[in-house]
């Protein structure tokens, strides 16, 4: 039962904080859609979700009223396409992609993940097909999103894959240049890719998972920042032993929320509930950022000498709060710094105090990894494929999900700003250095092996 306190301090967090539940993401197994004709597929594929996700929204509405906390997205990841879809060829994936779109639009779920390909290892013609169909799919439709795993612990890195994938950017960003290349927000490229991952744009649903799910991202970090801040106007002195705990204490109480409401949206719609995904997940909203986290801790300027021990502190204390909270942990439950999206790094990188090698040194630590991130549109593929296998590096090394979500921007440079409004934000352009000079290593081509403890029983 929850004391007094509890529940006043949770009433806080709401009113005052922004916490909010940032995703309920309903997984769809589309497996049982596949079929000789994409025509046939397509049909298939909407009359499964309207099927399965038709009462999505409406139920995580009367969730959130019952209790007073928003859900801020309603969300889908199917299965992953390339393998129900890929072997159609670039017009089958087309009209299998405007399917999901419009599926999408029909159910009125903000977005759809699981445009999929699985090429740690190697690439068969469905995946390469998909992989090819990226610019125009992600330029064409409105709510899919895609995701491309080219490593994994176990297996390595695919630098072919990277390198295809990494050209589909360019590809894309070009397509999309009136919107200063967003299209590549809608992609990511990962190490170790979570199965059950309720964030976009790389939610994708594992094959093993249960045929339908619902998976929910809590987030709040408004929450993390304020309750820093009692501590310090509270006590004296703080150590960051203290810092820690008071991390762990409100991730715990975030996480119960956050499962409460999921576990009942699955139990009103009739499907289990799969995991809650504790990531701090920041917005461009004052107030709403992991920058600000850390400037709470005593981090003055974000890339500063202290910022990956803080970040590495962060997600550390949130895991272990969010583990003892819930038995059904899992996705991604770390900490996320996506430049764009946070108004605080973004800031940091437009000042200059956050360069792309600080960025990934501090993504070796958290979750996720290099996540929108502008670079300038002259940015050439090898320098991409380099950018990319550098962060899969750090992934396979250490046993960890990492990804990169990077957009290069037509017709500007260092120090200009792109602007994608919304949850997206906006973002000063980083600098690569050395993008001359990476072309050698990367168009080798093949796999990096995987590490040798990969192969540990």
């Amino acid at each position: 039962m929850l004391r007094a306190d509890d529940i006043l301090t949770t009433i806080q967090m709401i009113q005052e904080e922004h916490l909010d539940v940032r995703a309920v993401t309903m997984g769809v197994n589309l497996a049982d859609c596949a079929g000789p004709r994409h025509e046939r597929v397509a049909e298939r594929v909407r009359d499964k979700i309207r099927l399965a996700a038709g009462d999505l929204v409406e139920t995580c509405r009367r969730v959130g009223d019952k209790y007073g906390i928003p859900i801020v997205n309603k969300r889908l990841a199917v299965s992953p396409v390339a393998g129900l879809a890929g072997h159609h060829g670039a017009s089958g994936l087309s009209a299998i992609a405007t399917a999901l779109d419009q599926s999408a639009k029909d159910v009125g779920v903000d977005f759809l993940g699981g445009y999929t390909a699985l090429v740690q290892k190697g690439m068969t013609q469905a995946d390469a097909a998909l992989i090819d169909s990226l610019p125009a799919v992600l330029a064409e439709t409105e709510r899919v999103c895609a995701s491309v795993n080219v490593a994994s612990s176990r297996a390595g890195i695919n630098l072919d894959a990277i390198l295809r994938v990494s050209q589909r950017i360019r590809d894309l960003a070009a397509r999309t240049a009136d919107r200063d290349g967003f299209g590549c927000a809608k992609l990511v490229v990962f190490a170790n890719i979570p199965e059950d991952n309720p964030f976009m744009a790389g939610a994708y649903l594992g094959y093993g998972e249960a045929d339908t799910v619902i998976n929910i991202g809590v987030s709040g970090p408004g929450v993390v920042k304020r309750a820093i801040e009692r501590l310090f106007e509270s006590s004296d002195p703080v150590t960051l032993l203290d810092v820690a705990e008071e991390i762990k204490t409100t991730a715990f109480r975030v996480t119960r929320v956050g499962e409460l409401i999921g576990r009942e949206v699955a139990q009103r719609l009739g499907v289990p509930f799969g995991i809650v995904d504790l990531s701090l997940a920041p917005t461009p909203a004052v107030g709403d950022s992991v920058g600000e986290i850390l400037q709470a801790m005593g981090v003055a300027k974000i890339g500063a000498p202290g910022s990956t021990a803080a970040v590495a502190m962060l997600t550390d204390a949130v895991k272990k709060g969010g583990a003892f909270a819930s038995s059904s942990v899992g996705g991604l439950s770390g900490a996320f710094i996506p430049v764009a999206e946070d108004s605080v790094l973004a800031q940091a990188v437009a000042d200059g105090d956050l360069s792309l090698s600080k960025l990934e040194a501090m993504t070796s630590v958290c979750s996720v990894g290099l996540d929108m991130v502008c670079l300038p549109g002259d940015t050439p593929t090898e320098a991409i494929a380099g950018i990319i296998a550098d962060e899969m590096a750090i992934g396979v090394i250490n046993h960890k999900t990492t990804a990169t979500r990077l957009i290069p921007v037509p017709g500007k440079g260092p120090g200009d700003v792109a602007r994608f409004g919304g949850l997206f934000g906006e973002s000063a352009i980083l600098a690569v250095p050395g993008a001359d000079a990476a072309s050698r290593f990367v168009t080798c081509g093949g796999r990096i092996p995987a590490p040798l403890h990969s192969l540990r029983n």
